[in-house]
């Protein structure tokens, strides 16, 4: 007996418009007229390139924490392009999880280190994280902003603790790395930077840490 032929999904059509108009908006709308997160997450873990791709830009966009796996399962496809995909949609999935005030604090924890207000950031993350312990996110923007004042003691804690809470945080990871630095042990930061590669091999500036570090602990 023959086997079925192979039936594209439709959401790969949606996908396929969307590259031509570049309309995020309509291309939720379709997705989420048709799909729900369960079968998004299965074509991502299983269906074909172009499939995987569609999966991944629709979750970034709609899913919630419940998908972390999936997409950080994702950061080390096969395909280019999914790994770029799975990255910029990890990210918002790690900023939207609890309450809604609890997404406002770390969206005011972010915004405060971008405006370089470390020591409000730290303030802000602290009150978070004794509300919400299991939120990854929230030890590791403390941990950026300790590492800007220079803790880099309390950076590597806190960012320890982000990859315990989420095994896929490559950016707590790549954090370590730099914090190890600063702390002039290069063994300590080539392992750190290794493991945010397993996590995110799309890292290219970790690559190139990681080629020099390896270079000059051999005392090339």
């Amino acid at each position: 007996m023959k086997r079925d032929s192979y039936q594209r999904p439709l959401l790969v059509e949606f996908y396929e418009q969307y590259l031509i108009d570049q309309n995020i908006d309509a291309y939720l709308l379709a997705v989420t007229g048709r799909y729900i997160i369960s079968t998004l997450e299965r074509i991502l873990s299983c269906g074909d390139r172009m499939g995987r791709r569609s999966a991944v830009l629709a979750l970034g966009q709609l899913a919630d924490y419940q998908s972390n796996r999936v997409l950080g399962c994702a950061l080390v496809d096969s395909d280019r392009g999914v790994r770029t995909l799975a990255e910029n949609s990890i990210r918002n999935l790690w900023m939207r999880v609890g309450t809604l005030t609890q997404r406002h604090q770390l969206s005011v924890i972010v915004e405060s280190i971008d405006e370089k207000e470390y020591e409000q950031a730290a303030r802000v993350a602290d009150q978070l994280i004794q509300n919400a312990p299991w939120i990854a996110e929230a030890w590791c923007q403390r941990g950026k902003a300790y590492f800007h004042l220079g803790n880099y003691e309390a950076t590597l804690r806190d960012c320890l603790q982000a990859l315990e809470i989420n095994a896929y945080h490559f950016t707590a990871a790549s954090l370590m790395g730099q914090a190890h630095l600063l702390r002039s042990d290069p063994l300590a930061a080539l392992e750190s930077f290794r493991r945010a590669l397993r996590l995110n091999p799309n890292m290219e500036e970790v690559r190139a840490q990681v080629i020099h570090l390896q270079k000059s602990i051999k005392g090339e």
